[in-house]
């Protein structure tokens, strides 16, 4: 534990630590806000990702381990008080952790890795070849965009990309809805989506557009092959020249009476019908 508890909410280290919730301090600090438990413990099993956690004296003693993990790996541990707490935390009901993060994205070349030609890329077991691909296109609702990281890391993806015109990942709403998924695979950031599709066509991959308004459905479309999904923004889906990147726009079917599905609905069934594809199931 590092010096006695903080109390008050203007000293240098929590005006810089709340400062974060604003994209242009994040990027400035290249840093981020990991609040919770389950957030806390992802970001400290990557190493090197938390700089510094907050913690209540409630918490300290209802997650020891946390507490034992940060001191262990060399990270300041700093008693909060439940005021300062609240004033660092972005949910109304505070859980008493609270991690400053470094940035984790990496370039799209390493999220989606360079493979000898087309071909290569298409064989099963080569080696850096990603198989399954999450694309956001104008996503801007943070809840949403997390929602969708953590079914890419449920549905075995290989990367997420965030174009340039959606959320950022690091928004905290993103995170907290990630629910630590963004700590577990690939992330690129402020990727242009004409750059990313022809990045991913180059290493082999099948684009496909997941929009209301494709000719195929799911039940039409072999995804046993390597394949990255884009998904457009919450309210009106896919500008027409985005959809005209992909190598196939696919619907998925409604069989009973529902208007349409939401944006992360949408992503888990097509990211799973890829990977139980993939996997042949």
């Amino acid at each position: 534990m590092t010096g006695s508890e903080l109390t008050n909410i203007r000293s240098p280290r929590v005006k810089a630590a709340r400062r974060l919730a604003k994209r242009a301090f994040r990027d400035r600090d290249r840093a981020f806000l990991a609040e919770g438990p389950q957030a806390v413990r992802e970001a400290l099993a990557r190493e090197g990702v938390v700089v510094e956690l907050f913690t209540t004296a409630e918490a300290e003693t209802r997650h020891p381990e946390l507490i034992a993990a940060a001191t262990a790996a060399g990270v300041p541990v700093l008693r909060a008080s439940g005021e300062v707490m609240a004033e660092l935390a972005q949910t109304v009901t505070p859980q008493g952790l609270l991690a400053v993060c470094r940035f984790v994205h990496v370039p799209l070349a390493e999220a989606v890795p360079y493979t000898v030609g087309r071909e290569a890329a298409r064989r099963d077991g080569e080696a850096g070849t990603a198989r399954l691909v999450a694309v956001l296109a104008h996503v801007r609702d943070p809840g949403n965009a997390g929602t969708v990281l953590r079914v890419a890391d449920a549905a075995g993806a290989d990367a997420v990309l965030f174009t340039d015109a959606s959320v950022d990942p690091y928004n905290g709403k993103c995170v907290r809805a990630s629910a630590g998924s963004l700590f577990h695979l690939p992330v690129a950031t402020g990727v242009a989506v004409e750059r990313a599709v022809g990045h991913m066509k180059a290493q082999g991959l099948r684009v496909l557009a997941a929009d209301g308004a494709g000719t195929a459905t799911l039940d039409d479309v072999d995804l046993s092959g390597p394949t990255a999904w884009i998904f457009g923004n919450e309210a009106w889906g896919l500008p027409e020249e985005l959809l005209r990147l992909a190598d196939e726009v696919v619907r998925v079917p409604i069989y009973g009476r529902a208007e349409s599905l939401n944006l992360a609905t949408a992503a888990a069934v097509c990211l799973y019908a890829s990977a139980r594809a993939q996997r042949g199931t």
